[in-house]
Parts: C-alpha cells; structure tokens; sequence
C-alpha cells in the first residue's frame, strides 16, 4: 500500500498551513517528517489520515483517490505525544479496543493483544489501568493499540517527546525495530535532528508549510539541498559564515585568509556563506588544512558529558559542539579550528552549490 499526496495545500482561514505538497511514500517504509513547531508536520499527518481535508490536491493509496474518504473508512493508525489511553480501561481493553470496534472474533482478539503487548513488553501489565503505569509503558500502551489493528499506514505525531531521555532511546530503537518485518508505511514526526539520525529511513524536512527537501535521511543530512535545511537538520544549527571566493583563496570578513584546497576550486570566484557543523570545529587541529581562528568565548554551556561553547570574533558567531565538559570565562580569549575541508557552500539565494567531499561520498 503506497500513499501519495499531489500538489496538496491546506488553507485555514486565509492562512496556507500547507503548501503544494508532493510525496510518496512506498510500502514498508519507515518516514520521518523533520521540523521545527508550526512547520506543518502535525498538519500533513491529519491529512494523510483523513481527520481533515486538503483545500487543493489529492491523496491517493494504492493509486486510488481517498482525498474524500473519511478517517473510519482508512486502515490507519495514530499515535500522538500526549498519553492518549482510555483510564477506566484495563491495558487490555486499551489494546483490543480497535478490534472490538471492527467487530473482530474474540479469539483473534485476544491473540492479537497479547501478542503485541509482549512485542512491546507491557504483557505484564495487561490487568492494570492506565494510570497506574509508568510513562514510558502508558505510551507503550497507546503504541501497542496503533499496531494491533495491521493498519497499512501508522503515524507517529512526536511520541516520545513527553519522556526522559533513557526512554526515547529505548522506544526509538524498538520502534524501528517493530517496522523492520511490517509491510506497512510509518510516519513519525519530530522536532529533533538527531532523532531524525537515529530512526534513519527516510526524511522529509518541512518549514512553513512547505516540503525543502525528502529522500535518505543520511543523504539529505550530508547533501541539503539550501541554507534552511542545513540549519534544521544540524543541533545545534549548522554555523554560517560569509566569505569571498578568489582566484586563489577564501575570505572571511577581510581579515581571515586561505587558499582553496583542492576540495574548494570548482567554485567560482563570488561571495558565498560558508556552513560548518559544530561539532566539526575542534579546540585542537585535527588535519593540515585547518584554519586556526582567534575567538572570544561568551558561553560555555555544559550538558551531561557535553559542552556547546559559543564564542564570536569581530564580524562572526560561531558555536562548538564539544564531547566532555570544557570550562570556559566569558570574554576568555581562546582559539578554535576550523576545518577548511568540511565547509558547505550556499550561494546568494540560499542554494547548497557545495558540500564536502567526505559528505558526498555518504
């Protein structure tokens, strides 16, 4: 069961919540819709599941048109990131609600919920009501009631984003594990880059209503189409720097200088902004072509086994993504490395007309 949006846009009133919006997704495909809040992500899976209408397009499954077709006549499943269970209902009936709603034989039910509860490990749990869980097993609970209809489409609007961090990654990795042997089409939406990374598959980055970018997730990581996917696919966001082409050398606001490596001489000469991701600057050199820059610290902003320092020199900012802790004073004269042979290039429009070797390679 593929599904298809064409040229689909939704209007309310006066304001385009989506614009022109085309995809397809295939059967067995794990997809990720990746953008920041009000992007139009929550949006798009309403669509998709039929609880609203486009203003324009259509959707199509299987190449059939289901754009007037209502939510309970769609073999889709939701799952939202609040706990949404019903409390006077055991785990159990939590679960089998949907089959006793299709009218589905009792033994089939009860083989399918307790089937799904011990792949999501809440069999345990079976007799207790909802509140009596933890977290992470209520929204387990509320997983195990979207897979245990077999929809051919399940959606996923952000539903880790209320737990502690342990817990998403646990129910991040089941999750693609839970799709590896299904044929059907998975749609999960998040605010988090790295989130994104982890889940792998495919990812359509969304802004404003508008579809940027869509294809292998580490594909569009490495090779973003512009400016403002680079920066949504980057945590922190990719640092931008403008500069100059020359015949011979880059430079940074008139006082920082270097001659294009070999990576860098197939742009043309102009002005550009150049992207570097934060964690490839480095407090030490870790190749030749490094460019040492003097900087000014104005943070050091620690967290867990991770630091994110900010710094800035006459004319730019930039921010470093550091593994372990680094303590540092504001206005702390130090040095950074910039690495010249990781640098994006974006032109005067906001177009990626460069990307690292490396990258392109991925």
């Amino acid at each position: 069961m593929s599904l298809t949006l064409q040229n689909v846009s939704r209007v309310v009133e006066g304001e385009t919540w989506i614009d022109k919006v085309n995809m397809t997704l295939e059967p067995g495909s794990f997809n990720v819709l990746l953008g920041r809040t009000l992007s139009g992500k929550t949006t798009l899976m309403r669509l998709m599941a039929g609880l609203d209408r486009p203003s324009t397009g259509s959707i199509l499954m299987n190449g059939v048109d289901v754009t007037g077709l209502p939510v309970r006549e769609r073999n889709i499943s939701m799952v939202y990131q609040q706990f949404i269970n019903y409390p006077n209902l055991t785990v159990y009936e939590n679960i089998a609600s949907p089959l006793r709603l299709a009218k589905m034989d009792e033994t089939e039910v009860d083989q399918r919920v307790r089937e799904t509860a011990t792949m999501l490990r809440i069999d345990p749990f079976l007799d207790r009501l909802p509140l009596q869980l933890s977290g992470g097993q209520q929204q387990r609970t509320a997983m195990a009631r979207a897979l245990v209809k077999d929809s051919q489409i399940i959606l996923f609007d952000e539903p880790l984003v209320n737990l502690d961090y342990k817990l998403r990654e646990e129910l991040r990795q089941e999750l693609r594990a839970l799709f590896k042997a299904r044929n059907c089409i998975a749609i999960y939406a998040t605010t988090e880059p790295n989130e994104a990374l982890a889940l792998g598959g495919n990812t359509a980055v969304l802004h404003e209503g508008q579809l940027l970018q869509m294809g292998p997730t580490a594909q569009v990581y490495h090779q973003p189409k512009d400016i403002i996917t680079a920066e949504m696919f980057s945590e922190p966001p990719i640092n931008l720097v403008p500069g100059r082409v020359s015949d011979e050398e880059v430079t940074f606001d008139d006082t920082v200088h270097f001659r294009l490596n070999s990576d860098l001489r197939g742009l043309t000469p102009g002005l550009y902004k150049f992207g570097v991701r934060a964690s490839h600057i480095g407090l030490v050199p870790h190749s030749d072509d490094d460019l040492e820059l003097p900087v000014k610290v104005d943070l050091a902003e620690i967290s867990g086994s991770e630091t994110f320092l900010h710094v800035h020199n006459s004319n730019f900012d930039l921010v470093l993504h550091l593994s372990g802790v680094h303590e540092y004073q504001v206005d702390q004269d130090i040095k950074v490395y910039f690495p010249t042979h990781k640098l994006y290039a974006f032109d005067s429009e906001g177009k990626m007309v460069h990307s690292p070797a490396r990258m392109r390679e991925q």
